[in-house]
């Protein structure tokens, strides 16, 4: 309507709602600038978009349309039963409904959609559990006990780091030796990876979220926490002989026949933390002592192709929590969270655009 046309009562109003709105946009606008300078990821030299720039750059390529880390993998379906003790720990509804619905995704580390499953020590699964309230908890969890370094500019500096000299093809040695001396927590990671044993399946591997968050109970008490998927299947390792002689998708392979014989359930257990626990920094383990409680049971019961299946087009954001569940200040996750963002935006441009790669890795510019 034109201005000449409206009285000054609605003027005035119109103007009150604009002002409103803008006041608005500049508080979210001033929070997320907080959030994100607080992280380590606005103010300091590392930024979201710069991060997936450099892991870009490390990866050597891009796959077009695919996950700029954890690229290879499947999606899977099937839902979650809470337990009685989960619901004393939190007031989140997937602890409070009978059968949470699950779509999740189960993945290698690297960056390569088509990488062999043995050239890759991490596996990952990934879960959106819906509340009947149409809340979602998002979880993404590794096979690592720990993460390698205690801040976003640490891994960054890794990935810098790890970044292919020009003249040679590989990592410059200098400044890899720069980057260990300056983050000595990541001596404990390579013993980790050094020795642990290798699980043959996705199914007997055990996930775990090794960030740290806060668990609110109906009396308002927030506790501490961490969780891991611990699976029912027995663990069975693998040697390097087997790892050498295994087909590139054994993992995909072996879980759709462990499907065809019937669903896999991994266990829901938390970690409760003490004083003096390490919950702002997830390079640091807690003591093994710590109270644990089984809170529910995942049931996966159907396996798709991760370029068709319902898994796609889900960013796996740490931080969508459901009320009942709340972050700690760890760093790590507002930086998780914003380069998730930057890698789900970039892809799913590409997949809209039609730049996405095919099955083969070639560009798909239909």
């Amino acid at each position: 309507m034109p201005e000449s046309n409206t009285s000054a009562p609605q003027r005035q109003s119109v103007r009150k709602i604009a002002l409103l709105l803008a006041a608005i946009g500049s508080i979210g606008a001033a929070l997320t600038a907080l959030w994100l300078w607080s992280s380590g990821l606005i103010g300091h030299r590392v930024t979201a978009s710069r991060f997936t720039d450099v892991m870009e750059q490390s990866n050597g390529r891009i796959y077009a349309g695919f996950r700029r880390a954890h690229s290879k993998g499947v999606c899977v379906t099937g839902h979650f039963r809470p337990t009685a003790a989960g619901t004393l720990l939190s007031t989140a509804r997937v602890f409070r409904q009978a059968q949470v619905p699950v779509i999740g995704r189960l993945s290698i580390a690297g960056a390569d959609p088509h990488a062999p499953d043995a050239s890759q020590r991490v596996r990952s699964m990934a879960l959106v559990l819906y509340g009947s309230d149409g809340q979602q908890w998002r979880t993404a969890m590794n096979s690592f006990p720990f993460f390698p370094v205690s801040t976003p500019q640490g891994f960054f500096d890794q990935r810098l780091a790890s970044l292919p000299d020009p003249a040679t093809g590989k990592p410059d040695p200098m400044k890899m030796s720069a980057f260990l001396k300056a983050h000595p927590e990541i001596r404990k990671y390579d013993e980790w990876a050094s020795s642990a044993p290798w699980p043959t399946s996705w199914a007997n591997t055990q996930f775990n979220g090794v960030d740290t968050f806060r668990f609110v109970n109906a009396d308002g008490k927030r506790q501490f926490v961490r969780w891991s998927m611990r699976p029912q299947a027995p663990f069975v390792a693998m040697n390097a002989q087997q790892r050498a002689s295994v087909d590139a998708d054994y993992l995909s392979e072996e879980f759709r026949q462990r499907l065809a014989e019937g669903p896999v359930r991994w266990d829901l257990v938390v970690t409760l933390a003490q004083p003096g626990d390490a919950v702002n920094d997830p390079s640091q383990p807690w003591p093994t002592e710590r109270t644990q409680v089984l809170a529910g049971t995942l049931e996966l019961n159907q396996m798709s192709p991760q370029t068709t299946g319902s898994c796609r087009d889900i960013n796996f954001d740490p931080l969508v929590l459901p009320t009942g569940i709340e972050p700690s200040d760890d760093p790590i996750l507002a930086a998780r969270s914003a380069v998730y963002s930057q890698s789900f935006n970039r892809r799913e441009h590409e997949i809209s655009t039609g730049k996405a790669s095919d099955a083969t890795g070639q560009e798909d510019h239909q």
